[in-house]
């Protein structure tokens, strides 16, 4: 068993402030130890279910908040970023069984957490695929579903577990907090951690059906600033729906990654 693991930081247990995302900052440092316990958590129930190697796609910021002897020897680590339109679950291929997704967060333009965002927070006020706001986590269950590779088990805030289970089918979810305006109520790390453990490794001994791909998209995104809008408007296919939003119509899934990925 083959198992890929992408992990960010906004989603984790205890993290509420920007500044907890940002190294150089004295409160980065609990951050990331959290992240690193959390996705230990989800490597030693990838273990538990019999994955005989497993990927971790260190995703974010710098990609480069994890390192390589933290983690069991199965473990390979991918820190920084490979400039594709896979861009968080670059390295996944065919040839890996599931996909897993470790302290996600909530999209951007919606308040389940006070640092959600889609990709950027930035640049970028909102995005929506087919009408419904896009996380991070639909985007890559997107791309790994284009190889061949369910997505099925998240670990976030209790918004994004909720809207994504009614998104994608058999997923399996841990809630790490609740998001009220500039504010999270967190749940205990230990028990975050031994759910996650526990979960991974139910979701690893269930089937699982990918989610479809073969259907119509249309991506809209909504930018803060109004120049950024009108430079996206001239990718090939884009349209300037107002000042700050730019559509994009294809009923092709890899033209839909790649217009994404250019124009955000």
């Amino acid at each position: 068993m083959k198992v890929f693991i992408s992990v960010d930081i906004e989603g984790v247990t205890g993290v509420t402030s920007w500044k907890e995302t940002e190294k150089g900052n004295e409160e980065y440092d609990r951050a990331a130890v959290q992240m690193k316990k959390e996705a230990l958590a989800a490597c030693q129930g990838a273990l538990d279910a019999g994955a005989d190697e497993i990927w971790v796609k260190d995703s974010h910021d710098t990609g480069r908040n994890l390192w390589i002897d933290e983690f069991p020897e199965q473990v390979r680590l991918i820190r920084g970023w490979m400039y594709t339109p896979d861009s968080m679950v670059a390295g996944v291929d065919g040839s890996f069984d599931a996909a897993l997704c470790v302290g996600y967060h909530s999209a951007g333009g919606t308040g389940g957490n006070p640092l959600s965002h889609t990709m950027t927070s930035d640049g970028l006020f909102w995005t929506k695929l087919n009408g419904e706001y896009m996380s991070e986590l639909m985007l890559h269950t997107l791309v790994c579903a284009g190889y061949g590779v369910p997505m099925i088990f998240v670990s976030g805030d209790e918004e994004l577990c909720d809207t994504s289970k009614e998104q994608i089918p058999g997923l399996l979810t841990v809630p790490t907090k609740k998001g009220i305006g500039g504010a999270t109520i967190n749940r205990n790390p230990q028990v975050v951690c031994r759910e996650i453990r526990e979960t991974v490794k139910q979701a690893l001994g269930m089937e699982h059906t990918l989610i479809n791909t073969n259907r119509d998209f249309r991506l809209e995104v909504c930018y803060r600033q109004h120049p950024d809008a009108l430079k996206a408007s001239h990718y090939p296919g884009a349209k300037l729906e107002d000042p700050f939003t730019v559509s994009f119509e294809t009923d092709c899934l890899r033209d839909l990654l790649t217009a994404f990925y250019l124009i955000h």
